[in-house]
């Protein structure tokens, strides 16, 4: 016999629990931590030439700093979406197509950001 509390330490019928919930928060925290040194990397980008950013952007700390900023804001934009999603999409069929274009746009926005500075950074 199972109590109404033992029902939710067992995180429910799927088995995950809030974990969209915590990932949500994680990826604030880093991108909380991760803010003060991208704005410090813009704010050196200002008034350079594109060689000047190639330099800045070609650092390894910086380029780290970037992709983590990057990885965090749209995982955390995924999840937020997607909840958003499954809460208020009420027909099944375009829940999942919200759901799988969410992803992909996700992908892309992280793929196209990521391509740009590398670019950037190339000197290219």
């Amino acid at each position: 016999m199972r109590t109404p509390l033992s029902r939710v330490r067992n995180l429910g019928a799927s088995h995950s629990g809030t974990s969209d919930f915590w990932r949500q928060r994680l990826t604030a925290v880093a991108m909380t931590l991760l803010i003060v040194p991208v704005i410090v990397v813009v704010i050196m980008l200002i008034g350079r030439n594109q060689a000047g950013a190639a330099q800045i952007l070609g650092s390894l700390p910086i380029a780290v700093i970037m992709l983590l900023f990057i990885i965090a804001s749209v995982w955390h934009m995924k999840i937020g979406m997607q909840v958003v999603i499954e809460d208020y999409v009420q027909s099944e069929k375009l829940k999942l197509a919200s759901v799988m274009a969410n992803n992909f746009f996700c992908v892309a926005v992280a793929l196209a950001t990521i391509y740009a500075i590398l670019k950037l950074s190339s000197g290219v």
